[in-house]
């Protein structure tokens, strides 16, 4: 488990970052109904706000259409001024410019969870383009070999989800960030 401590941006948002199937909807509505705060999924704003699956943006449009349309989904909830809980879409670390918007805004935590889970629990999934048609387990591994690096860099806690349930994983984010909060006054 990953714990840095996080001066001065206590009081901003919970990104909740990691590869698809780690848990971030799950596990963020759970942190957000115990934090009293908004849960946001990006995932589900970028369908809503372009009326389009994201198979059919990956499908039509590409991948790099679909980052750009992430990058700006993040740049538009980095400004909201209610701290809310917000899952991430699983490449969003991809982009330098979308790792120091999160630095900025708020907490990233890093939902960890190995290939061999993840494509467990993706496998078949029609909403995952990155894995459509193919192995997920292989397909796993490797955005995991080009990820992992980038949760590790922009995470200040991490959880291993393969390791608890969901209930567990948001209490221990929720302990840390009671732990991590300044002192009051």
């Amino acid at each position: 488990m990953t714990e840095r401590p996080a001066p001065g941006r206590r009081r901003g948002h919970v990104f909740l970052i990691g590869p698809m199937g780690a848990g971030k909807s799950t596990i963020g509505r759970l942190l957000a109904e115990r934090l009293s705060r908004p849960f946001l999924d990006m995932d589900d704003i970028i369908v809503a706000r372009s009326g389009r699956s994201i198979p059919d943006i990956f499908a039509c449009d590409g991948e790099c259409a679909f980052r750009a349309l992430e990058g700006q989904t993040l740049e538009a909830l980095c400004r909201r001024e209610e701290p809310a809980v917000i899952a991430t879409g699983g490449g969003v670390v991809l982009a330098a410019p979308n790792r120091e918007r999160i630095r900025r805004a708020g907490l990233a935590v890093w939902l960890d969870a190995p290939p061999e889970v993840v494509a467990a629990r993706i496998a078949g999934d029609a909403n995952r383009p990155l894995i459509a048609g193919g192995d997920a387990l292989a397909r796993a591994r490797e955005l995991d070999s080009r990820r992992r690096p980038l949760y590790a860099g922009a995470a200040d806690f991490t959880v291993r989800t393969d390791a608890c349930d969901p209930e567990e994983a948001a209490a221990r984010i929720a302990a840390w960030l009671e732990k991590a909060r300044p002192e009051q006054p």
